[in-house]
């Protein structure tokens, strides 16, 4: 990785820890994250020998800071066995000091799970869930092409509470093929019944490179997904829920911690097929990230980076804010400098504007309502 002078961050942020687990038991038609249906068994040793030998690759740029948060993604990172974690956690805290209150979440689907995977999982070290539910709704689930079905969701809520898991996530989609208002807030019901601390509700959207995209299925129209989303919201907030994050809701104090440190500009190594981290050093920050193949990262030898660049200066407010600016309640005006290593006069004149335009909340770098509405529109007066 090269750096460009800039200026110069006195402290540096928090580092979390991204894993990833590239295999699924079948594509998703909406999927376009790097996952890849399984042909055969995992190859689980040589992953986790490529995964350690990938870290000793990356370990100068740990710069003796403690791992706060760590996020085990995919694919389906529960396809992975339990003795493939113990031996992974263990690996890497003989190469890295984990803080003493560390968040490590797993992504899991209902369907691939069978009794007693959550308890192993929790032995492991593993001490948070995130569920990929999608839809209680048998018919929307069939239409998502999801391999679980709704008896399968519960079942892995119940298992996820029987193995000693309170803090756990739920994923749920909503604009789904077909589906009304009263769908979506059924969905969300049947959800809230199992009280989980935190949810994940976010729209459907047709992504390229997917079957999806290619072959578009009946979505609601925006009359309807604005109803959905109102109606939604207002069932959350009923239930004392906050939506801190576009598509993040929490109950109080159980907001996901590798995912504030995401939209904080904060950092994160990458490890995995595909995985993307970001890196800060006193002079500059860098994003790089891993070959994309699971072939291909297996057989590599040497370093498994595929790519990198320096954010140049003036891109960093934008790079800042695109993140910054997800956040419900925004930020303060001083972790602009201290995470890009800019002064604030940098973006004021811009701040100002748009404060004028009532786009901004006066005393923090946060949107007001009208501000989230427009967000695209605003984030590009920065560009």
């Amino acid at each position: 990785m090269t750096d460009t002078p800039r200026a110069d961050v006195a402290q540096l942020p928090p580092l979390s820890l991204y894993l990833h687990m590239p295999w699924c038991v079948r594509k998703c038609p909406y999927c376009d994250f790097n996952s890849h249906a399984l042909a055969g068994d995992i190859p689980e040793t040589p992953y986790l020998r490529a995964l350690i030998e990938d870290l000793d690759q990356d370990l100068a740029l740990v710069q003796d800071r403690a791992i706060q948060t760590v996020f085990i993604g995919g694919g389906t990172p529960s396809l992975m066995s339990a003795p493939f974690y113990r031996e992974l956690f263990r690996a890497l805290r003989q190469r890295l000091d984990f803080a003493p209150d560390v968040e490590i979440t797993l992504e899991a689907n209902p369907g691939t799970l069978e009794q007693g995977r959550f308890e192993a999982f929790r032995g492991a070290g593993i001490n948070r869930l995130s569920l990929g539910i999608q839809s209680f709704n048998a018919d929307h689930l069939k239409a998502l092409g999801r391999i679980h079905d709704d008896r399968a969701a519960h079942q892995a809520i119940e298992a996820a509470r029987v193995a000693g898991f309170d803090n756990f996530n739920l994923d749920l989609m909503h604009g789904l093929p077909g589906q009304t208002p009263e769908n979506a807030v059924a969905d969300l019901e049947t959800a809230l019944a199992w009280q989980p601390p935190h949810l994940s509700w976010y729209q459907l959207t047709l992504e390229p490179n997917t079957e999806f995209y290619s072959r578009p299925p009946p979505l609601p129209d925006d009359d309807r997904l604005w109803e959905i989303y109102q109606r939604g919201g207002d069932c959350l907030r009923a239930h004392g829920f906050h939506d801190y994050e576009v598509s993040a809701w929490s109950r109080p104090g159980m907001a996901s911690r590798h995912n504030l440190n995401y939209w904080t500009f904060g950092d994160y190594l990458a490890l995995g097929a595909g995985a993307h981290g970001k890196i800060t050093r006193p002079d500059s920050i860098t994003r790089y990230w891993k070959t994309r193949q699971p072939t291909a990262y297996l057989n590599r030898i040497g370093s498994r980076t595929a790519g990198s660049e320096v954010i140049e200066q003036d891109e960093l407010p934008l790079e800042f804010l695109m993140n910054a600016l997800r956040l419900t309640d925004g930020v303060e005006e001083s972790l602009f400098r201290t995470r890009t290593g800019l002064p604030l006069s940098t973006v004021a004149v811009k701040l100002k504007q748009l404060r004028k335009e009532h786009l901004l909340d006066p005393d923090r770098i946060k949107t007001t309502d009208l501000g989230q509405r427009y967000l695209n529109s605003l984030l590009e007066r920065f560009l």
